[in-house]
Formats: structure tokens, C-alpha cells, sequence
């Protein structure tokens, strides 16, 4: 069984034909799947699609585009929304310094919020980041000295370096169809030193649909091609890396249950 860890199933070019996508993943082998919000508003949607599909969890979170638009949410809400017996994780939250749509002091002390919410909870923090390495890391840093919190980096894009740094705090690495793309060596360079406890795989899908599929809207059957792909790059099995990512989504997202 295969996991898709990460998918918008409340996006445009899924949620037409939902349950359609769902039965093609299931039919190529795809057990489980994490339905990701990105702002309050989808929260209702998201776990609602949860609720209504035993193979299919939740998460609750803001986006750091999202962050200008949500300075007012207090961390009573988020907390309050994470008590659903289908959310099993919080995000996706981070910071985003490549589009800057918004602010970046409003983005860190959105993701902090988020951060002080998993360490409550316990509840897996799925990280966003893009361009902001740096400041990504040292607020990661600063807040595990507070306490210690479980976190992942989804749609693992960033350097070499970023990977054994967050590696080192305790987090797990997501990777998508990105690392399938030809022009992604660095990403495969980091996708072969990840442990095997600590790697999971996802589609991001509506979005980054991987080879052979590129062009089209992406849908967490894909996540097959992706796992099929890691597995060539690691020398290991098809069936033994899709065993392992799948018990380490189970092991990390441990309030998931099928």
C-alpha cells in the first residue's frame, strides 16, 4: 500500500470529480491519503472529505500566502480545530520568500503560532518553505529548544545542506513529482541520503504531476510514479520503499488509523 502524504483534494481539478480520483488511486494502489489545507475557509471542506472517506485524513493550517489575510486567527482556533478525530497533522504552514505574497514578519510569526500548536498537540507539523532556508531553519531551531514537536519538510526542494540541518532537528522529508524532473539533480543528490526511517513521498497534486504525466493536472495516483522513481534512485525495491514510506507515515502521523 502507498501512501499520498500530501494532496488538495478540495482544489480545482480534483474536487469536480473526487471521488472518480480517488477510486483511480486506489485502484493503482494508493491506501491512504493526506487532504491538505492552506486557509481557514477550506478547514470545514477538507475535514469534512475525511469524515466521509475512511481512507482519507485531514490537517488544519495556513498557508504563508495565506498569512497576510489571517493575522487575526488566534491560536485558540487552530488549536480547537486540530480536537476532529480525522485531523492528524497541522498545516500546511512555513514561509514563502519566493512570491512574497505576504508579509514576512506576519509569515514567521504565523508559522511560530503553528509550531507552539504541534508541540501541544503533538501532532505533525508539515512545513512549507521556499527561498527562506535560513530564516525556515533558524525559527525550526529556536522553537525544538522550547520543546520538541514532530514536522516534516513537504515537497522537499532546497538545498543539501537544509536537508542535514532539519534532518538533524528530527524532521522527515517529503518528496514530490519534482524529483522525477530532468532538470532535478540536486533534489535526486538529497533523495539518495535521506534515511529510510525519514522519507515519506507525495503529489502536492492538483499540482508538479511527475514523469511520465507532466502537462497534466496531477492526481495522487501519481504518487506511484514518484515512489517508483525514489525507489530507482536509492538502489532499493519498489515494494520495500513503498513498505517503508508507508510505516513511516503511520509512525510520524500517528493519530491517522484505518
Amino acid at each position: 500500500m502507498l501512501v499520498d502524504s500530501h494532496c488538495h483534494l478540495e482544489y480545482k481539478g480534483l474536487v469536480e470529480d473526487q471521488s472518480e480520483v480517488l477510486a483511480r488511486a486506489r485502484a493503482a494502489g494508493v491506501g491512504a491519503f493526506l487532504n491538505i489545507s492552506t486557509r481557514q475557509s477550506e478547514w470545514d471542506q477538507v475535514v469534512a472529505t475525511a469524515a466521509r472517506e475512511p481512507d482519507v485524513f485531514a490537517s488544519v493550517g495556513i498557508h504563508p500566502h495565506e498569512a497576510d489575510a489571517h493575522q487575526d486567527l488566534g491560536r485558540a482556533a487552530l488549536l480547537e480545530a486540530t480536537r476532529h478525530p480525522r485531523v492528524v497533522a497541522i498545516g500546511e504552514t512555513g514561509l514563502d520568500y519566493f512570491y512574497d505574497k505576504s508579509d514576512r514578519e506576519a509569515q514567521k510569526s504565523l508559522f511560530r503560532m503553528h509550531i507552539d500548536v504541534a508541540r501541544e498537540t503533538q501532532l505533525p507539523l508539515i512545513i512549507h518553505t521556499r527561498d527562506a532556508e535560513d530564516d525556515t531553519h533558524a525559527i525550526l531551531a529556536e522553537e525544538m529548544g522550547k520543546g520538541s514537536y514532530p514536522a516534516l519538510i513537504h515537497c522537499f526542494t532546497a538545498s543539501a545542506d537544509f536537508a542535514h540541518k532539519v534532518l538533524a532537528l528530527g524532521l522527515t522529508i517529503s518528496l514530490s513529482g519534482i524529483v522525477t524532473f530532468k532538470n532535478a539533480k540536486a533534489l535526486q543528490e538529497v533523495a539518495t541520503i535521506i534515511p529510510e526511517d525519514r522519507l515519506l513521498v507525495e503529489t502536492d497534486s492538483p499540482f508538479l504531476a511527475p514523469v511520465p504525466h507532466r502537462g497534466r493536472v496531477c492526481e495522487p495516483a501519481y504518487v506511484a510514479d514518484t515512489a517508483a522513481f525514489v525507489a530507482d534512485l536509492r538502489g532499493t525495491d519498489v515494494k520495500q520503499l513503498t513498505a517503508q514510506t508507508t510505516r513511516n507515515f503511520f509512525q510520524l502521523f500517528s493519530k491517522a488509523r484505518l
